[in-house]
Parts: structure tokens; C-alpha cells; sequence
């Protein structure tokens, strides 16, 4: 076959094979696309081409293993190493003490009130509930709460973004925002999840968070799922903070976003933040703020407004105000005040608003009466702090034992051992845990140190004890497990309740007080 001849086959062949591929449905417009293509763009036309040559040759490619020094194992030994592996426990096994103090733990049977009766039968004073208001026994509240049963059902049975939002979940997030004197305010199922959820909706990898070291586990939680770089400083302490923006604004060179994240009361310390002086230095260093109000919400402030109110401060300062509506509040759910823009990016992009189910009604009815009673009613909140430096009374000055670490404003009062008693009796953390439940133990089974013929007294002279309970905190190094975690110092914690007369929390102080000094005496 000469030359002339092959030319003739190939154009054969090169007829044929366009006549073939002219009979299939689309080729027209494929053929019409590649020249006017090829025409306008040729250079376009030449991507195209080795896009498709990569990919058939992509897909023709033998397969390779991306490990090439991966060790074959036989099915026998495949089978011997997961006879030999023993996986973690999901939980670490409970200490001698922890199955101690879940074998004494007291079990309320019925409703909690300022006084509750346990499975044992014993009526106690109830000092260990976050009842601060008495709403629990708030019979208005009750009805309304039947009312809302009736109407709207258990629940909504679906996220706020599809289907589960209801008119009380947006008049609640009204009632709060104009409560605070916000601009808007979202609503979440759960308080623990508010929190946790805000943080890494704006905190992302590569941003920077400055933190105080005895934040909240949920506030830690939220920081460790942003995966953001933390900066921590040491606790309340405002000259460190500046330290440490001064540090983090010098180093970090480019544009970045940045976040201080502190409580406004402190649940395992019971102290305040400086909130004007926090302002100053956000301002100074570029900062956003994410504050906790958690423990101050319905607490601080004349009308229950919070650490805003209570130190004068405009709550448009603050970026963004987190909250539990489970606290004073006696309901359930949290919040997360802010501007427009704040909150209508989460309604998209926080994972506990956009895929957990709604509220249930009756909770969002219950926020909204008790805001209001707060509103209305402002003497339930100057009662509540007589009652607290009542029992401060009692307890901080008269005792040669310990020391309440909270401030005067905090209902949840924490008791300290003294430092000089830790040292002269040699007290280690675990030491210290053990004898502050030993005196929780002891409160709750004690007799009534006094009886004094009064009816006001009556009920309490039946009671057969005091129901408290001590600081418990959750594992706070989250972040780096290597990391010392912060360790909040061991506390009796007390929580007043406006249920009870001025004389009955003075009785109800004399009787813990006995018991710490019956206990400490017994340590040697």
C-alpha cells in the first residue's frame, strides 16, 4: 500500500466517523459551540480540550494506595490485633468520694418550693434551688402555664427555621430585647446550648479569642468548637487583660477577628467583671465583646437588667449578651442579645438555632410573665438582697471557719474555707471537698438549732434540716489537655429564695453555721 492510497483509507474513515457522529442527538450543537468557540476564543477552546484529555486520562489511570509503606496484614493478624485492643471507657471511673456522695444524695420528692420534702421523708428548707423568686409557687404563673399547654401542645416539634417558630418565641425575643435595650435578641432551646453555639458562629479557625480563665464550662465548650487561637488571662484581673491585648494586637499582623469572652457574675467564683473598664479596652485594642450574663440576668441591676444596669453601662456597648432563661427565670431556654445584623446572622449560621427543635411554648409564655412581674414588681428583687445580707450576716463575720467569696449582690452566696484555716489544719483540694460535704450532709440531717414560739417560725421548727449543697465544676481545660486547668477554690454554695422570711433565713444561717464549726472542730 503506497502513500496515496493510505490517504484515501484514513479519509474514508475520517468521512465515515463524522457521518456517524452526525446521527447523534446533540451533535449539531456541540459542532456549531466549537467552532463559533473556537472562533471568538481560541485559547479558551485549548483549556477546554486538556480539561477533557486530563480527564479521560484521569479516569484511565490505574488505581495507587496514597501510603505507600502501608504494612498488608493477614486476616489472622488483623483479627489477633482487635482481640488485643482495649478501647477507653467513654466515662473515667467514679473516685471512692463520688460514689459516696451519689449514695447520700438527696432525692426531692414533688415540686421544689422554699421547702421540699425528700424520698426519705424528711421536710428540709430548700437553700440549693435557683427558686430566687419563688415563681415555682406562683399560682398566676401556674394557669398561664395550663393556658399555653392547651393552646399550643407540648412542643413545636421542629427548628425555629422550618415550621418551628411559633408567635410567643417572637414576642419573647421582643420582650427581651426591650427588657435589655437591645436592638434584637434570638432565642435558644437550651441555655447550656447558647452559649456553646454562639461562639464558633463568629469565631472561626484563625481568629483570636481572649478569655478569662475561670469562664463557664459552656462558655469553654463554645471556645474549643470555634477552634479560634485562645489567649487566656488570669481571673477578673483587668491589668492582665491589658497585657495580653496588647500582646495578641502586636502579634497578629494581619486581619483577623477578635473577641474578648468573659462572664458578667462568675458562676464558680461569685465575683463581678469591671464592665466600664472592659468597654475602655475593647475599645482601645479593636476588640468584639461576648458577654455571659448567665448568673446576672433577673439578679443585677434595679430591675433584674443585669451587670448593664447594675454598673451603668449602655447594652449596645456590649456586642453581643448571652443569657439562661432557666435561672431566675424558672423557665428554660437562652438567649443572645445584639444588633440586627448579630442576631440575623445567627438565625442562619448558629448550629443550636438552625438544626435543634424550637422552644416549647410553655417555657416562652413562662419568660415573658416573669420578665414582666420583674418589671412591675422591682421590690422582689431589693427583698431578695435583704435576704441575702441577712444570711451574710449569719455566716461571713460571725464565722472563725469561713469567708463568702460572692459579692453582697449575688443570691448564690459561696462559702470558703478560710486560708489561714487551710493552712493550720493542712488542707488539700480533695481535703477540703470531702469536709465541705461532710457539713452539707450534716445541715440537711441536723434538728433546728433554734425553736422560738412564733408562727412564723412554725413551719421551719418542723423542718428536720437545711438543704445546701457545694461548688461542683466540670473539666475547664478543654482547649490543651496539657494546660493546667483553673482550679475554682472548694465552696459551700447557698441559694436564697424570697419564699422564705427574713427569720427564717437568719435560723436557717445559724444552723449551717453550727454545723461548720461542728465539722471543722472535728478535723484535726
Amino acid at each position: 500500500m503506497d502513500l496515496h492510497e493510505a490517504q484515501k483509507q484514513l479519509m474514508t474513515l475520517l468521512d465515515t466517523a463524522a457521518e456517524q457522529f452526525q446521527k447523534l442527538p446533540g451533535s449539531a450543537i456541540l459542532l456549531r459551540y466549537i467552532q463559533s468557540s473556537y472562533q471568538n476564543d481560541p485559547i479558551r477552546s485549548a483549556v477546554e480540550l486538556f480539561l477533557v484529555l486530563f480527564a479521560i486520562r484521569y479516569l484511565l489511570a490505574p488505581k495507587y494506595s496514597t501510603k505507600p509503606n502501608v504494612v498488608k496484614l493477614s486476616e489472622e493478624e488483623i483479627d489477633d490485633l482487635v482481640d488485643d485492643w482495649t478501647p477507653e471507657p467513654l466515662v473515667t471511673e467514679t473516685t471512692a468520694f463520688e460514689e459516696a456522695d451519689a449514695e447520700k444524695r438527696p432525692v426531692i420528692v414533688g415540686p421544689t418550693g422554699p421547702r421540699s420534702k425528700l424520698s426519705n421523708g424528711r421536710t428540709v428548707v430548700n437553700l440549693a434551688s435557683y427558686n430566687f423568686y419563688n415563681f415555682n409557687s406562683n399560682e398566676n404563673l401556674k394557669e398561664r402555664a395550663i393556658q399555653t399547654l392547651r393552646t399550643y401542645g407540648v412542643g413545636p416539634c421542629g427548628p425555629p427555621g422550618f415550621y418551628g417558630t411559633q408567635d410567643v418565641h417572637m414576642n419573647v425575643e421582643q420582650d427581651i430585647a426591650t427588657f435589655l435595650g437591645t436592638a434584637s435578641c434570638i432565642l435558644y432551646a437550651q441555655a447550656f446550648a447558647a452559649a456553646a453555639s454562639v461562639i464558633p458562629s463568629f469565631s472561626k479557625r484563625g481568629d483570636v479569642i481572649v478569655a478569662d480563665k475561670a469562664c463557664n464550662y459552656s462558655l469553654k465548650k463554645g471556645i474549643q468548637i470555634s477552634r479560634s487561637t485562645v489567649r487566656w488571662y488570669e481571673h477578673n484581673d483587668m491589668e492582665d487583660l491589658q497585657r495580653v491585648l496588647a500582646k495578641v494586637t502586636k502579634e497578629q499582623s494581619k486581619l483577623t477577628r477578635r473577641f474578648i469572652i468573659t462572664e458578667a457574675l462568675f458562676e464558680t467564683a461569685g465575683d463581678l467583671v469591671d464592665l466600664p473598664k472592659l468597654i475602655e479596652l475593647k475599645r482601645r485594642y479593636k476588640f468584639r465583646l461576648i458577654l455571659d450574663e448567665s448568673s446576672s440576668f433577673g439578679v443585677l441591676g434595679r430591675t433584674g437588667r443585669g451587670i448593664t444596669e447594675h454598673q451603668h453601662v449602655d447594652a449596645s456597648e456590649v456586642d453581643m449578651i448571652v443569657g439562661s432563661l432557666a435561672g431566675s427565670l424558672c423557665a428554660a431556654g437562652g438567649f443572645c442579645a445584639g444588633s440586627e445584623e448579630i442576631i440575623d446572622h445567627q438565625r442562619l449560621s448558629s448550629s443550636a438555632h438552625t438544626f435543634s427543635a424550637a422552644l416549647p411554648a410553655i417555657s416562652a409564655v413562662t419568660a415573658s410573665e416573669t420578665l414582666t412581674i420583674l418589671q412591675t414588681t422591682p421590690e422582689l428583687i431589693s427583698g431578695l438582697r435583704d435576704l441575702v445580707k441577712a444570711m451574710w450576716a449569719q455566716l461571713d463575720p460571725r464565722s472563725d471557719w469561713m469567708y463568702c467569696a460572692s459579692v453582697v449582690e449575688n443570691p448564690v452566696m459561696l462559702m470558703v474555707i478560710k486560708p489561714e484555716v487551710v493552712s493550720q489544719k493542712k488542707l488539700s483540694v480533695d481535703d477540703q471537698q470531702v469536709l465541705l460535704q461532710d457539713i452539707v450532709d450534716e445541715v440537711c440531717l441536723l434538728e433546728p438549732l433554734l425553736s422560738l414560739p412564733s408562727p412564723t417560725l412554725a413551719p421551719f421548727t418542723l423542718a428536720n434540716g437545711v438543704l445546701i449543697t457545694r461548688l461542683k465544676s466540670l473539666p475547664t481545660n478543654l482547649n490543651n489537655p496539657k494546660e493546667p486547668a483553673y482550679q475554682p477554690q472548694p465552696a459551700l454554695k447557698i441559694c436564697l429564695t424570697t419564699g422564705l422570711s427574713k427569720k427564717d433565713v437568719e435560723k436557717a444561717g445559724i444552723t449551717i453555721r453550727h454545723a461548720v464549726t461542728k465539722m471543722m472542730q472535728r478535723r484535726r
